[in-house]
């Protein structure tokens, strides 16, 4: 079972409260953060130990991250056990979550949205200030999820690149684009 540092510690309480913010269970967040600070892979058994949590608990937790496919199950020689280790490419890690969350959350609400405003220009009710708003919305989503798109298919490099150029790029676009 690895011993924590302090350091350790702090962060991987943190995650598990970010976690919870990003409306993802504690533990499967501390979970997360304990393999991903840890250099080799870990048994389900020391996770459970380290983080002090139901075994079970670890087992739904682990089944979760593999869904999300930023943790892989692993095995060593002589060891029968099943290990589990994070995705080290932090840029990979975060287009991963990205594309679930879009999976999740974006994609259903724009669903919804199209169906909302194909049901309101058949019906009479609906006001045009309702269905505006939910043009603008809807607008709003197809516009963001098409540019996500492009961007979900550049290279790793060429992305990194781009979030550090941040402020340079609103130069670029004039003055308009500050505010």
């Amino acid at each position: 079972m690895p011993k924590l540092s302090p350091i350790q510690q702090k962060f991987i309480l943190h995650w598990g409260e970010m976690g919870t913010r990003w409306g993802i269970n504690r533990t499967v967040a501390q979970i997360h953060a304990l393999l991903y600070l840890s250099p080799q892979p870990l048994p389900a058994e020391d996770i459970a130990a380290t983080l002090g949590v139901a075994r079970s608990n670890v087992s739904t937790s682990l089944k979760e991250l593999q869904g999300w496919g930023i943790v892989k199950l692993v095995h060593g020689l002589g060891d029968k056990r099943d290990h589990f280790e994070s995705m080290h490419d932090v840029w990979e890690m975060f287009r991963i979550v990205l594309d679930e969350r879009k999976k999740r959350e974006i994609d259903p609400t724009l669903r919804v949205l199209r169906e909302c405003l194909a049901e309101a220009r058949k019906d009479k009710a609906t006001d045009e200030f309702t269905q505006r708003r939910l043009r603008d919305l809807a607008g709003f989503f197809e516009t963001t999820t098409a540019w996500y798109g492009e961007v979900r298919s550049w290279p790793t490099s060429a992305l990194a690149k781009f979030v550090k150029l941040g402020g340079k790029i609103r130069g670029l676009l004039g003055r308009d684009a500050a505010g």
